[in-house]
């Protein structure tokens, strides 16, 4: 057998926020650092030590006393670590956001508590003490990133993993009566209560959770209203990047939609968009570079145009929108094809929209 190495070097995969963060705590604590990047594999030989950032961030947190919440789940993760953050900063404590969400858990500076969005490419590599989390919650299990997990069983198993790690996990919720603004519909109500769950938790009492509520701020990109032209709206809900997510836009939209999908496929079924197509969307402008798997899919419940790219998709959509109707972006997909984010996605949108809207 191995024994644990004792040399003084660490080796960071990525250079991206989060490695250049854990670099810095490693290199705090004495190791000599170096970066490694664009690697499709790593293979570690006993007795060499691998850590996530996570798992180094929180057991960083941990030693100095900071208590912390954990969220995973499928859609909604960071609108809810925002509320609980947002919450906990209105009633006296100082709460950062982390994790896939808000700062690496690494770079978390002076606090009393953090709450950290969990993603399943943390989870891959992750594992902590079972009272790590104060409370942890998963809001939602959908298909998503099977083109990294490769099925539904292993993606929901990573994300349950994160309950392994927490003191508290729900296990009835209740406090609908608390939740108002954003939350407040069919869509997002479970996961309002997962957040009230954190809440009290965290010592908050009802008062201070409906005031949260009420004073919730959403993030952007997810079912924002660009604005209203000759009675058409037009809703940025860029973040929807899985089918679930889709799916869910198109429900909180209210009325006939007139759908723009498409972008890097993340390996979920667009069939199971198919009901909500049939009964409140008037048609579907198809973006991104492989368009076939939405058009097969979809073709037979609804009218489905090939439109290529988001600004003749716009455009399209927006002329032949009817009073009363809205145009939503809610792609169901990933936006690397075409832009370098869901949010210069949804800014670039926002922009063609508007200048549509001057002819309406």
């Amino acid at each position: 057998m191995s024994a644990i190495s004792t040399s003084r070097r660490a080796l960071v995969l990525g250079r991206g926020k989060s490695g250049e963060a854990a670099a810095r705590v490693l290199a705090a604590q004495g190791l000599e650092v170096e970066f490694a990047d664009d690697l499709r594999l790593v293979v570690a030989s006993p007795g060499v030590q691998v850590k996530s950032e996570l798992e180094l961030g929180c057991e960083l947190l941990r030693s100095r006393g900071v208590k912390l919440l954990a969220v995973t789940g499928s859609k909604g993760k960071s609108s809810v670590v925002k509320l609980v953050a947002d919450a906990l900063n209105a009633n006296g404590h100082k709460a950062v956001a982390c994790g896939n969400y808000g700062l690496p858990v690494c770079a978390v500076g002076d606090c009393d508590w953090a709450v950290v969005e969990v993603s399943s490419f943390q989870l891959e590599t992750t594992s902590l003490a079972p009272d790590t989390f104060e409370a942890a919650v998963v809001l939602n299990l959908q298909e998503d990133h099977l083109d990294r997990h490769g099925g539904t069983g292993k993606y929901h198993a990573l994300k349950l993993k994160l309950l392994d790690f927490a003191r508290q996990t729900p296990r009835e919720l209740d406090g609908e009566e608390l939740v108002s603004g954003y939350f407040a519909n069919r869509i997002l109500m479970e996961n309002a209560k997962n957040a009230i769950f954190l809440m009290r938790v965290a010592g908050l009492d009802d008062a201070a959770i409906a005031r949260a509520f009420r004073e919730f701020a959403p993030l952007p990109h997810r079912m924002n209203l660009v604005g209203e032209f000759g009675g058409v709206k037009a809703i940025d809900d860029s973040k929807a990047t899985n089918m679930a997510a889709l799916c869910a836009g198109i429900a909180m939209a209210g009325g006939k939609v007139r759908l723009i999908a498409g972008g890097l496929d993340k390996g979920d079924d667009p069939r199971i968009a198919i009901p909500l197509l049939t009964n409140r969307v008037k048609k579907v402008y198809i973006i991104g570079t492989r368009p076939e798997k939405l058009l097969s899919a979809w073709s037979g419940a609804v009218e489905c145009e090939v439109s290529g790219d988001l600004a003749t998709a716009t455009a399209r959509a927006m002329r032949e929108a009817a009073r009363g109707e809205t145009v939503l972006l809610s792609p169901g997909a990933a936006s690397f094809d075409q832009f370098a984010s869901f949010g210069e996605r949804g800014d670039a949108f926002a922009r063609l929209v508007k200048q549509e809207g001057q002819n309406k």
